[in-house]
């Protein structure tokens, strides 16, 4: 039985019968009846028409109730999807917005931490900028300093100078005028008066010839004479004045005068000495001392360091000497036969010691090679690129050797088949003559190679 809906379309069903073949009559007997009449009121019920109606009606509901069925399930799997992505995306995004976060924070974090070197560099560098400018500012103070202590101190020995210029004037003028009246009793005469002029004369010539010695220090001319001719009036205005007072004075007198005579152009002259001195630059006392002192110093650090670098020079010599003895000695343990032939170019060259060429010569001579190759290590490592060649390309390396050997073609006629066959033997016409390039190529490679023996 089938169950079906009790309305479709808002209309009640017709009930369906069960078995619709019922009522129906056998095939095999055939009822003959009269048709009746139809009814004009109810008219006849077509009850199969009806039951395929209620079939397709009944197939129709169930589809729809499967499409029901199946579009609430596709909405319910679309919900549950869309809830799903819904949630993903919204997972997604508080994970973005957790990394976009942490982003932000690290960078903010940058920004602050570059902000913070940046203050911290432009506050080192403003500081280093003070410390300059305090630097600058101090060394100008102390150069402005130093200038005005300069300036003092030659302000000061301008000062002492002129002071001891004017005493030394002084002290002059005092002794010219103790020594000059003896001078002039020595030369008075009654008969002859004007010759007191001449003790004036002579201090005056002193006096002139010492101002003469000045102007020649100043202008940087040679002063030497002029200070001798002072000295020698000085030392005759002396004479007469212990002269006349020993006659007509008293012994005091005459040394006080004489004195006087001298001590006057002397303090004069020391002045002037103190000025040359000053201005040919010559070093006092003290700087001498210190000058010497400083020479002896460079001399003991002289003396040092080159003692210092000789020990070094004797050490290295030393060293390099024991790491030749050394590598003479393994030479000789390891390369016996050619320690020996370089031994024997050393004493045919005149060499002392087996030098690097010596050793060159003869490793080349005994080896064939140049010195750390040898017939070995080549086989080796012809062997080891063998093996290298074999693990790129996946050949054996007995195919390689095959292949690289192996004769391209034959030249001569096989003289017998079989596996136990003759060598070929060459006649004349066996093998076809090569073309000129050919033998001309051929003809070159073979003097190269006879030149190379040669070699």
């Amino acid at each position: 039985m089938t169950t079906s809906p009790p309305q479709v379309n808002g209309h009640r069903r017709i009930p369906v019968i069960t078995n619709w073949q019922t009522l129906l009559a056998p095939a095999e007997e055939p009822a003959v009846t009269t048709a009746p009449e139809p009814d004009p009121v109810a008219p006849a019920v077509d009850l199969v028409a009806q039951a395929k109606a209620d079939a397709i009606r009944t197939k129709a509901y169930a589809d729809a109730e499967e499409q029901r069925a199946r579009a609430e399930a596709e909405a319910e799997a679309l919900r549950i999807k869309a809830e799903g992505d819904a949630k993903a995306a919204e997972l997604k995004a508080a994970e973005e917005a957790r990394k976009l976060k942490l982003a932000n924070d690290k960078a903010q974090a940058r920004a602050v931490e570059e902000q913070a070197a940046r203050d911290a560099r432009i506050a080192e560098s403003e500081r280093k900028r003070a410390e300059a400018e305090r630097g600058q500012q101090e060394d100008e103070r102390a150069h402005q300093e130093q200038q005005q202590t300069a300036a003092a101190a030659e302000a000061d020995v301008a000062k002492a100078a002129k002071t001891w210029r004017g005493y030394a004037i002084a002290f002059y003028a005092v002794c010219a005028v103790v020594a000059l009246p003896v001078q002039i009793a020595a030369f008075w005469d009654r008969d002859a008066p004007w010759l007191v002029i001449a003790p004036l004369m002579l201090e005056g010539a002193a006096l002139v010839v010492t101002k003469g010695a000045a102007a020649a220090v100043a202008a940087g001319r040679p002063h030497w004479h002029y200070r001798t001719v002072a000295w020698a009036f000085a030392f005759i205005a002396a004479g007469i004045n212990l002269k006349h007072g020993l006659d007509a004075f008293d012994p005091a007198t005459a040394i006080g005068t004489a004195f006087a005579s001298l001590a006057g152009p002397g303090v004069w002259d020391l002045h002037e000495h103190g000025r040359i001195r000053r201005r040919d630059g010559v070093p006092t006392r003290r700087e001498r001392k210190a000058q010497a002192a400083a020479a002896k110093a460079e001399l003991n650090r002289r003396a040092t360091e080159e003692a210092r670098k000789a020990s070094e020079k004797e050490a290295a010599e030393k060293v390099a000497a024991d790491a030749a003895e050394a590598l003479a000695n393994s030479r000789a343990e390891e390369f016996p036969e050619v320690w020996d032939e370089a031994e024997k170019i050393a004493a045919a060259v005149g060499e002392i010691t087996v030098t690097e060429a010596v050793w060159k010569r003869a490793y080349r001579n005994i080896q064939g090679t140049e010195p750390g190759e040898s017939i070995e290590s080549i086989t080796a490592r012809r062997k080891a690129e063998a093996r290298v060649a074999a693990a790129l390309s996946g050949t054996p390396v007995a195919t390689l050797s095959k292949n690289k050997n192996a004769q391209r073609a034959n030249q001569m006629p096989r003289s017998q088949r079989g596996p136990a066959r003759k060598p070929p033997v060459r006649r004349p016409g066996d093998t076809a003559k090569y073309v000129q390039a050919a033998r001309k190529q051929a003809a070159i490679t073979a003097k190269n190679a006879a030149t190379e023996e040669q070699k």
